[in-house]
Formats: C-alpha cells, sequence, structure tokens
C-alpha cells in the first residue's frame, strides 16, 4: 500500500469535518487530544447530538401506541430513521431492520432465537479465529443448551482466513456461520461474498458482524447476499446502546421471538398470545426512541460525506501511520492482511501495551490497549495484547505523527 500523504488526495474538507465533533476541541493531559480509539467508539458530530436534543425538547411520547400528534409524530420519527438504516445497507425492505442494543445483542438474538429453533444435538456452528467475543460466547452458550458443537476457521500469520480451510469446514452439519467482516483487533477486511457462496452452496445461512464495516465502507446486504448483518449505532458515530440487525424476511418469520412483552404482540389470551408482524415481533418494550433517531442522523452525517470518499482518505491515512510507525525501533505489527480496515495494532520489543498506552495518554493521545475482547486472537499470536490505534475520517496526518513521536517517547522512557 503506497503511503500517500492524505491530506494531498482527500476530496473531505477535514477542518470542518473536525469542527463538527466538539469533542475533538477539548484537551487532554493539557495537550490537545488525539482521539485514535475510533474502533471502540467513535466520536458524535453536533447533528445527531441536536437531534437526540430535539426528540427530546419537543417530540418526546412514546410510538406505535398513540392516537395523539404527539406520539405520531415521534413515530414518524422513528420508522424514518428505519428506512434510513433500509437504505444505508441496501436491504430489501424496512421490515428486515431490526432495532437492538448493538452488535451484541443482534448477535445473541440470532444465537438464541435460530439456534432454538434449527439446532439439535451433534449440529456445529462456524466462526473464524479473529472473532470478537460477542460473536463467540453467544455460540457457545446455544451449543451448550443444545449439545451442538462449535468450531473454528483458521487464519494465517498476516491475519487472513484461510479460506481454503473454512471451505473444507462446510460440513453437512454445519446449521450456520457467524463471521467478522472486519476484525476489530487487526483490521482484516474478510470476503464475505465468496465466504457466503460458499456457504450458500450448501444450503447454510451466515450471519455477518458489521460493527467494524460500516464505518468504513459502503454495505450492500443484497449484494452480499447475507441472511443476517448487524452492526451498532455508536461505532457510525451515532449514540450508544443502539443498533440494527438485517434479517432476511424467511429466516426472521421462521424464527421465535427473542423477548415477550408489548409491541410485540397481536392477540394476548392467557390460553395463547400470537405474535406482531415484522419489525415488531423482535422488538418488545418501549425502544431508545432518541436513539434510533440519532442514529438516523447519524447516517444522514455519513451520507453526506460519501463512503467512497471516507474509504479513500482512511485507507491513505492507514498507509501513511504504517509508513511512519516503521521508523520506531523494535516495532511488531499485529495484523498484515492486503486487504485491511484503518486499524493498526502493534508491540514495542518487550513494553506491554498498558505502560506505553499510559504514557501516550499523558501526552493527550487515546489509543485502546489490551486484548480487544479477542482472546482467543491474542492466544493465536501468542501475546497479551496489543496497542491498537484505530482511525476515522476526522482524524490527521498531524494525529499520526503525534502518535509517532508520542511513542519514540515512550519508548526511549521505557526501553
Amino acid at each position: 500500500m503506497e503511503a500517500t500523504t492524505p491530506t494531498t488526495v482527500s476530496k473531505l474538507n477535514i477542518e470542518q469535518i473536525r469542527r463538527d465533533f466538539p469533542l475533538l476541541s477539548r484537551d487532554m493531559n493539557g495537550k490537545p487530544i488525539v482521539f485514535l480509539d475510533s474502533a471502540a467508539s467513535s466520536q458524535k458530530p453536533n447533528s445527531v447530538i441536536e437531534a437526540i436534543s430535539h426528540y427530546y425538547r419537543f417530540q418526546h411520547a412514546n410510538v406505535h401506541r398513540g392516537v395523539y400528534q404527539l406520539s405520531q409524530e415521534a413515530t414518524t420519527a422513528f420508522e424514518v430513521a428505519r428506512d434510513k438504516v433500509r437504505d444505508f445497507i441496501h436491504a430489501p425492505s424496512s421490515p428486515e431492520i431490526i432495532f437492538v442494543r448493538g452488535v451484541t445483542e443482534g448477535i445473541n438474538l440470532v444465537a438464541s432465537c435460530f439456534g432454538r429453533k434449527f439446532l439439535k444435538e451433534g449440529d456445529e456452528v462456524l466462526i473464524t479465529a479473529m472473532e470478537h467475543h460477542s460473536n463467540i460466547v453467544p455460540w457457545q452458550l446455544i451449543c451448550e443448551e443444545k449439545g451442538a458443537h462449535l468450531r473454528v476457521a483458521p487464519i494465517n500469520e498476516a491475519g487472513e482466513l484461510i479460506l481454503e480451510e473454512f471451505e473444507k469446514m462446510l460440513s453437512d452439519k454445519v446449521r450456520i456461520v457467524a463471521t467478522t467482516h472486519v476484525s476489530n483487533t487487526l483490521g482484516t477486511i474478510n470476503p464475505i461474498r465468496e465466504m457466503v457462496a460458499m456457504a450458500h452452496a450448501k444450503g447454510i445461512p451466515v450471519l455477518v458482524d458489521g460493527a467494524q464495516a460500516t464505518p468504513h465502507m459502503a454495505i450492500d446486504v443484497q449484494a452480499l447476499d447475507v441472511d443476517f448483518y448487524t452492526f451498532s449505532g455508536h461505532k457510525v458515530f451515532g449514540p450508544t446502546g443502539i443498533g440494527v440487525l438485517f434479517g432476511k424476511e424467511k429466516w426472521l418469520n421462521a424464527m421465535p421471538p427473542y423477548h415477550g412483552g408489548g409491541e410485540m404482540i397481536k392477540t394476548v389470551t392467557f390460553e395463547k398470545t400470537t405474535y406482531a408482524e415484522l419489525p415488531h415481533k423482535f422488538e418488545a418494550g418501549t425502544p431508545d426512541i432518541a436513539g434510533v433517531i440519532g442514529l438516523g442522523a447519524a447516517l444522514d452525517y455519513i451520507q453526506e460525506i460519501g463512503l467512497d470518499a471516507i474509504t479513500q482518505y482512511e485507507n491513505t491515512l492507514l498507509a501513511y501511520a504504517i509508513k511512519r510507525l516503521k521508523e520506531v525501533p523494535g516495532i511488531r505489527f499485529i495484523g498484515a492482511a492486503k486487504n485491511k480496515a484503518s486499524v493498526v495494532s502493534f508491540l514495542v520489543d518487550n513494553i506491554h501495551p498498558y505502560d506505553l498506552g499510559t504514557i501516550l495518554d499523558k501526552l493527550g493521545i487515546a489509543v485502546r490497549t489490551g486484548h480487544h475482547c479477542t482472546q482467543p486472537l491474542m492466544d493465536h499470536f501468542c501475546i497479551p495484547g496489543t496497542v491498537r490505534a484505530s482511525f476515522a475520517f476526522y482524524n490527521t496526518v498531524e494525529d499520526i505523527d503525534r502518535l509517532v513521536d508520542g511513542v519514540k517517547k515512550a519508548v526511549a522512557m521505557l526501553g
């Protein structure tokens, strides 16, 4: 990857974009903050903050339940946001968009509901070796309950899925594949279209964890032909506590509900309950209305900037960061996939990542340190954790220069 300086190729007005994010103007430990942890949670633009505030100040009422005007206004705003999500991921229909708390709940919903209906003793669930804990533990729970087995497709030393081995593992026992689109630790972009085609050739549905993909690239669930796709609002510059599960209608109709209560019912008697149509079947109780509206505003903001421009800019940031970080003596990159999103994980000599991260914090630089909720992946590389710098379109060359200078200072202090 050629390390072009981002400012020479970007079509984005980075200075204006940074002004849209109020947190980026504050100091940290007496220095202007450099925020390089967007893979954990992205910052929020003013338009998202204002959309949430406007709802609570002028529109708040419960949705889908009131005949009065205020409730109708809130319902309209809520459902308009659902339509925005449909358009953002190119889903066939809005009823296939289920609002959840985030990717973790999206995966738990599918593991529980699909597993209760379709898994039996001796069946298999296939995941990959680079999964986040949220795409491991829910499947372990349902496999233990059903007597099924969790299988793990291997990766190579560059952190790439070994596609031939993945295909070999698609046996007649596999009932579902669950995979990340982009590794939160390595930045590896998995070949989802090819993986789905391989699985579908055996009649196996596929769930994709899109938490780390949706902020960085355009997603078309129809082109990918995925059966389930889930992402979190707080990764795409929206609020925390809200997310999306897309599911093909045939699967959502076949699965039992996840939660019981209000909103997800058609009729209730003490003898029997019939369930509401999609999407309400999976949206029990009062939803996070403000979160949904804020998510809609976040998607508007991304669309205004343009995902193609975002992808191009972040790719050049990534290349520049790798080029500059190579100047650090003793650095070791964890994850060197050819197809990679804007995440860099690294270690330096025998310095513990926590120590390096602590010194960077004192310099006003926020990076993530630790196992990044991918402990099995850390075991694969025989390391306790890494330092992870993750970039968004509001980051700059100057941010990367300060990161590199900070790492060099930390190495001089700790080496």
